[in-house]
């Protein structure tokens, strides 16, 4: 009788400290990646015009593939013991999420290792957190990657905001009318149709630096409806909103998706990925779309 009362004692403390602990969290990161897939491009030269890469002897080169990790680009590691993902960069690609989520908090950490690759030996570290992503890789400029929005995560760019493919969405922001100078995300700026069918290309800048450089960065990501949140290390950096994508000559809401993690020229690495669902938007940032 002791032994069952133990035991059952044991469960229900397991339980409680387990519903503590997550407390609606669902971590994306295990071991063997469990919840990924993944998808290699191309090692990427200078010059790269957005065609194909050819080889020597001007053959089209065959992208890698799926689920092939060569040079081992993608692998886990652990820290303090705790998994964390290294992404190597030397091949562009992704790994995506084999779910597709919609109206969710997504947070995590990463930072920058040492190594960088062609083409981007001279210019900053570079990866990204793309969401939303729907179709096939190998859709973008790059080749390499879903149709999506992307969160940047590049050195001075963290929460940078990029169309990937034909994507769309509107933007309050300072310069809308100027496609010389660099459109920014500001609270109280235009709000400005930019992207597939827009006014203005595909990027919109930061309000303002948050990156920690050479540290652990906290990333966290709010998605609901036809709207997102960028925030770093505890700042709103960026607000999207009605967010759409282009298929064929209509233009849809893009309001859910999988998750993907840019492999992009650099060393960098990602840990502590976690994801909840939302009933709405939660209160404090709602200001951001009045």
């Amino acid at each position: 009788m002791k032994i069952k009362i133990c035991t059952l004692a044991v469960i229900v403390t397991l339980l409680s400290t387990s519903f503590k602990a997550d407390d609606g969290w669902t971590a994306l990161l295990d071991q063997k990646l469990s919840k990924w897939e993944m998808y290699l491009s191309f090692r990427h030269q200078p010059g790269y015009n957005g065609q194909p890469p050819k080889n020597a002897k001007g053959e089209l080169v065959q992208p890698v593939g799926f689920n092939k990790n060569e040079g081992n680009v993608f692998s886990m590691i652990q820290e303090n013991g705790k998994p964390v993902l290294k992404i190597t960069g030397e091949i562009y690609g992704c790994l995506y999420t084999k779910q597709d989520f919609e109206n969710y908090h997504l947070k995590l950490m990463v930072k920058f290792g040492t190594k960088k690759w062609p083409p981007r030996l001279d210019e900053p570290m570079d990866s990204g957190l793309l969401y939303h992503s729907v179709g096939k890789p190998g859709v973008d400029y790059w080749r390499s990657w879903m149709l999506a929005h992307e969160f940047q995560i590049m050195e001075g760019g963290f929460g940078d905001y990029w169309c990937v493919s034909q994507t769309g969405a509107y933007i309050k922001m300072y310069n809308p009318e100027s496609r010389r100078d660099m459109g920014i995300y500001s609270i109280d700026g235009q709000e400005t149709r930019m992207g597939s069918g827009g006014n203005r290309t595909g990027f919109v800048r930061h309000n303002e630096n948050m990156e920690k450089p050479g540290e652990w960065n906290s990333v966290e990501l709010i998605c609901f409806g036809d709207k997102s949140i960028h925030i770093v290390n505890g700042k709103v950096v960026m607000a999207v909103g009605k967010s759409y994508y282009k298929d064929g000559d209509a233009f849809k809401p893009l309001t859910k998706g999988k998750i993907q993690l840019q492999c992009e020229a650099a060393e960098v690495y990602y840990k502590d990925v976690f994801i909840k669902n939302l009933g709405r938007v939660p209160a404090q940032y709602a200001q951001y779309f009045n």
